[in-house]
């Protein structure tokens, strides 16, 4: 039996998957690591600690499948994605902290930007919108805080990644500088038709290319492991995708208008585009799902739709750690379950901005409709909703670019084992929602994606057989209720 370790590497944590042959997970291991705030809107991660975060899962995973290392055929690895990283190439060490995807500390840079009117052609070049959420805005801040970052940069004395990147030097000794192209598709930065870092982008933003790692496809052999605690020499690291397309992957959604939510930090949606890199006219995100093979030509490049919820379990950990209204984010649920509904209670979680199809990134977090009879159960409930609520304004964005209905959603993700924000989930959209065996399907997807590169399984087709279904929601409300929900959702979206 041969197996496959899978670093998914988080937001708020660094989760390690080991999955056998049969799709099955033998071990598993998640370690978290610290944030830092260092003014409002700001957030950053110390690399090192993201780093100690990777070794420590890896370690407990391993031990906890009590598997012979021979047996491990390969790494693969999916990551937070805007994140930006900078490091010393020789050293491998930061040179300061990551920027994180939720930072907004570029938006007055990109207001500057659209008012400048740069946003259509970036939007034609790379799918995506102007906002501090991508990569370019973090890297270019970076590099204007200290001058000498930009001389060392165009000297080739410095690299600029996402997190995959800085994991595979780490992983490979500095052996591989290498991004692929579903992350490289989210720094805003590069071209994804010709699937190569657009010399036009990097100019305005003042970004050397000798600063930029190579552009693999998201299943080939970058490396093999170089004294990774815990890990033998040798391993093929062989699999790479952001978490999303990860999860997209993971859940086996190979044809177009297959499509999925993973509810984490925050909700993010993504429906297969087929070979197409349609641009959405309803505030959405085109962006690449994978590439399997190397070269366009040669190997399968597939497109994606995506509408991102900056805060999705962010907002349930603000209820445990922001208002102390439960212990532990499991707890949410019971609290929830105990009142029969909101009570007219609405919560707009956008303590990060509003993203698609939105993308107000003034917008700040909102609970309207309170009375003297609002319970901490009726918060908890509308909290879960506003999660649910985010993504159904994405969905139906998705639709009227699609000209179809969704038919089912697939979930995963953290929340997704919430039953009662799953049967809400259901209910406002009238679209069954799916829940598979395995909910850390952004691990999953990376695990098949290294596999598929090594010979662990042939085919998409094989996975597809393996690929198993847990539980079903089916719609159940009036949707005279729903309807309701709707309009106070639309009121209070309006004026967050």
């Amino acid at each position: 039996m041969r197996h496959v370790v899978a670093i998914d590497q988080g937001t708020t944590g660094t989760t390690v998957l080991v999955v056998d042959e049969e799709l099955r997970v033998v071990g598993r291991s998640t370690r978290e690591f610290e944030q830092i705030y260092p003014q409002p809107g700001q957030v950053e991660h110390d690399p090192r600690s993201i780093w100690k975060s990777v070794t420590e899962a890896l370690g407990g995973a391993l031990g906890e499948a009590n598997i012979a290392q021979s047996s491990i055929a390969a790494v693969g690895i999916t990551n937070q994605r805007e994140t930006a990283v900078l490091w010393e190439r020789r050293s491998l060490e930061p040179v300061r902290n990551a920027i994180v995807w939720q930072d907004r500390r570029t938006a007055d840079r990109c207001a500057e930007l659209e008012r400048a009117g740069h946003g259509p052609r970036l939007r034609e070049l790379t799918g995506l919108v102007i906002d501090p959420y991508f990569s370019a805005t973090k890297l270019e801040w970076m590099l204007r805080e200290d001058p000498e970052r930009r001389r060392r940069a165009a000297r080739g004395e410095l690299g600029f990644g996402t997190v995959d990147s800085y994991l595979v030097a780490k992983l490979t000794g500095g052996e591989a500088f290498v991004t692929d192209v579903t992350n490289a598709s989210r720094t805003l930065l590069f071209d994804i038709r010709r699937c190569e870092f657009s010399d036009e982008l990097l100019s305005l933003f003042d970004v050397p290319r000798e600063m930029l790692p190579r552009v693999a496809s998201s299943a080939e052999v970058y490396g093999v492991t170089r004294d990774v605690p815990g890990l033998p020499n040798g391993i093929p690291v062989a699999g790479i995708a952001g978490d999303q397309q990860a999860a997209l992957f993971g859940q086996a959604c190979f044809e177009p208008g297959a499509a999925k939510v993973t509810y984490g930090t925050g909700a993010f949606v993504l429906a297969n585009l087929g070979d197409t890199p349609i641009l959405s006219e309803s505030g959405l995100l085109t962006t690449i799902a994978w590439q399997i093979g190397e070269g366009s030509e040669q190997g399968e490049l597939r497109y994606a739709a995506e509408g991102s919820a900056f805060v999705a379990g962010a907002a349930v950990q603000w209820l445990r750690d922001g208002l102390g209204l439960i212990r532990t984010a499991a707890e949410v649920e019971a609290l929830a379950a105990g009142v029969d509904d909101s009570a007219g209670v609405v919560v707009v979680p956008g303590f990060a901005g509003l993203g698609a199809p939105h993308w107000r990134p003034e917008a700040r977090g909102l609970i309207c409709g309170l009375t003297r009879g609002t319970t901490a159960g009726h918060i908890a409930r509308a909290t879960l909703e506003g999660i649910a609520l985010q993504n159904t304004d994405i969905l139906r964005a998705m639709e009227r670019d699609a000209g179809r209905a969704t038919t089912e959603l697939r979930v995963d993700g953290g929340a997704a084992a919430n039953d009662l924000l799953m049967q809400f989930q259901a209910d406002v959209l009238g679209t069954p929602i799916v829940r598979p065996e395995v909910l850390e399907t952004t691990a999953l997807g990376s695990a098949l994606l290294a596999g598929l590169a090594t010979g662990v399984w042939r085919t998409k087709a094989d996975i597809a057989r393996q690929w198993r279904e847990e539980r079903r929601f089916e719609p159940s409300a009036e949707r005279a209720d729903i309807e309701t929900h709707l309009e106070r959702w639309r009121r209070a979206v309006s004026i967050a």
